[in-house]
């Protein structure tokens, strides 16, 4: 009998030990469960975030109608090629213009015309172009000298110019493609109210977005070529008045070589 209220006793304090103990496992896993699932949210949000904007561009490109989309893509490539030939090309035109004339003063002071023009040979750019088409007429009257510096300094500044109407030209198409894909969205959502036989904002909400989207797109590339637009007039503005400095500062060299510093 004392047996059996022993086993009864155990019977009953075994469980009232083990459950709350279970309990607290379960709850402790659970919390590590809560833990982590809360740890691995930020990391997450943080995927979501490195691709989000890329994401966001690539939908909204496809809902904007892919294949009018695509031009406005074209526009911007070739506009943004064509803007950084322009770049390269001012960016290589750009040389030390004090240190050239520099150079060539000191060669025709000491009576070298032909290394000051071989100088200018070999040192890219408008400005050394220029003052070599100077040089060579340096035996010449100074009217003619100058009227030579002047006549290829403007095939120079045509240089420097070149494919800016075509970089004009796609910043105008654009925004003049976004107002069109505006106006067809427009069209698109009229269709799909005839069709429809009411007016809802389902049946709006397409063609309304198609024509948001292709707008916004469209002003966001001209803004793009605007910028690179106005970068490449300031290069083109500061080539040109190096081209000028130089010119008359080539000028007073050679008139200075003529009165006073030419070999007999």
């Amino acid at each position: 009998m004392k047996r059996l209220f022993i086993s009864l006793l155990m019977a009953v304090a075994v469980p009232a030990v083990v459950l709350p103990a279970m309990g607290q496992t379960d709850s402790l896993a659970a919390d590590s469960a809560v833990a982590s699932s809360q740890m691995a949210v930020p990391a997450s949000s943080a995927d979501e975030a490195e691709g989000g904007f890329h994401q966001v561009v690539k939908e909204k490109f496809i809902e904007g109608n892919a294949g009018f989309m695509s031009l406005v893509a074209v526009t911007l490539v070739f506009g943004l090629a064509l803007c950084i030939e322009r770049i390269i090309y001012l960016s290589l035109a750009d040389i030390d213009t004090k240190r050239l004339l520099a150079d060539i003063d000191r060669a025709l002071q000491q009576g070298e015309v032909e290394q000051a023009k071989a100088i200018c040979r070999d040192t890219r750019g408008p400005v050394a172009s220029i003052c070599y088409q100077g040089l060579m007429r340096i035996d010449e009257n100074m009217d003619v000298v100058e009227r030579s510096i002047v006549a290829y300094g403007n095939v120079q500044a045509g240089y420097l110019e070149k494919g800016c109407s075509w970089i004009t030209l796609f910043i105008t198409i654009a925004p003049s493609l976004g107002f069109l894909g505006t106006v067809i969205g427009m069209v698109m959502a009229f269709d799909d109210i005839e069709r429809a036989g009411e007016i809802s904002s389902e049946v709006v909400a397409g063609g309304m977005k198609v024509a948001l989207i292709t707008t916004i797109f469209g002003l966001i590339v001209a803004l793009i070529l605007q910028v690179f637009y106005n970068y490449i007039l300031s290069k083109i503005e500061s080539l040109t008045t190096q081209m000028e400095d130089a010119a008359i500062s080539l000028l007073d060299m050679i008139l200075k070589y003529k009165l006073c510093g030419r070999p007999a």
